[in-house]
């Protein structure tokens, strides 16, 4: 009994230790963990090969770190001839669908020498991995759970800084789709956990579907075929507010899923159910800026899209995203978005987790298979 509790506290402070390092807030996109604060320890050759002798521990730590943020590790002269800089780049693009500018990920830096036991904990990790007498061309490894679990750690190998500047460029797609799609996947195994049972309860009740949404969103109105869930609290004094609202309409053929058609439909839906501050005052989407993205999820069609509402006639707004799938068996589109008002802040992991939330739908056609799979499809990254 002494060894399991000794091993559950050890896992304890490791996490606790990763979270320190792995998941500050700070203001800035870019942290740079040094040698000093890591406490890396210095070992002999004799010390390693011992370890190295050593069998392998009965159990995997948690893995730590904050939604969205990856540990990126590069050598010494990466920082120097740009291949940090280009993944650097490439990793604090602009997130989509939202009006101020603000990064996919939040990017820790840490030098090769310093990336201790600790640092390996944390749940995302890009080690910049160049060496000419190694490789001759550029690839991608990914492994999964080595130190930690989850966890994702890709190695971009590289013969040179050239070479490897060219590779993330050409594949910077498919770098940040991939943990853009694990961190999505991750905030769903949460909320498998934790989600809101009474708006479970009422969306199978209403919409013969199912979905998990954040436990917070307690304040619940119904209407025809729409159901609006919401938070409403402050943070730092500032008004934050989470939404997710289900709605559905008739299939009638595949115009229903064209361009016009949504932000016709959607602003005649919101217009009914999300009344403004006065009288006369409504929401509805933001036009020109909306980006549509028809694509497969969970076995069948459907359409995402990102863009921006406000209210008709005041001074306010934010980002949603939606999901529209087709239920085939009752010849209708379900509809599941979610929406965040939060002034002047930055909206990623608020609008993220609501994303994560719209993949949960279940429609009444797939609530029988045992097996049905709520994650999205990994993302394909070629070895080569």
């Amino acid at each position: 009994m002494k060894k399991i509790y000794y091993l559950k506290v050890c896992t304890i402070l490791l996490a606790m230790a990763c979270m320190v390092s792995c998941g500050s807030k700070s203001g800035s996109q870019e942290e740079t963990v040094s040698q000093s604060n890591t406490q890396v320890k210095q070992v002999t050759k004799a010390q390693k090969a011992k370890a190295s002798k050593k069998k392998k521990p009965l159990f995997t730590p948690t893995s730590a770190g904050a939604p969205f943020e990856i540990l990126v590790v590069a050598g010494t002269d990466d920082f120097a001839n740009g291949a940090y800089d280009s993944l650097y780049a490439v990793l604090t693009d602009d997130l989509p669908g939202v009006a101020q500018s603000e990064p996919m990920f939040k990017i820790h830096k840490v030098a090769e020498a310093a990336f201790s036991k600790t640092l390996r904990l944390c749940r995302n990790i890009i080690e910049i991995d160049i060496n000419k007498s190694m490789y001759s061309t550029c690839k991608f490894k990914v492994s999964k759970n080595m130190y930690a679990a989850p966890q994702i750690l890709m190695r971009i190998q590289a013969p040179d800084a050239h070479s490897f500047k060219k590779y993330v460029a050409d594949n910077r797609d498919v770098i940040t789709d991939y943990f853009v799609t694990s961190e999505l996947n991750h905030q769903v195994e949460l909320l498998r956990n934790d989600h809101n049972k009474r708006v479970e309860e009422l969306v199978k009740n209403m919409f013969g579907s199912e979905i998990w949404v954040p436990t917070e969103l307690t304040r619940i109105k119904t209407g025809r075929q729409f159901l609006w869930a919401a938070n409403e609290r402050f943070k730092d004094n500032v008004e934050l507010d989470l939404n997710f609202v289900i709605y559905s309409y008739p299939y009638r053929d595949v115009r229903t899923f064209t361009d016009e058609y949504f932000v016709r439909k959607r602003d005649s839906v919101m217009k009914a159910n999300v009344p403004g501050p006065r009288d006369g005052m409504y929401m509805k989407t933001t036009t020109p800026f909306v980006l549509f993205e028809n694509t497969e999820l969970h076995k069948g069609y459907a359409q995402i899209v990102r863009g921006l509402w406000d209210i008709e006639g005041y001074d306010m707004g934010g980002p949603f995203v939606s999901v529209a799938r087709v239920d085939e068996k009752n010849q209708r589109v379900v509809v599941v978005e979610g929406f965040v008002y939060y002034p002047n802040h930055a909206k990623r992991d608020y609008i993220r987790r609501l994303e994560a939330a719209l993949y949960t739908l279940r429609l009444p056609d797939e609530l029988d298979l045992d097996n049905f799979n709520y994650l999205l499809d990994e993302i394909t990254v070629k070895p080569e």
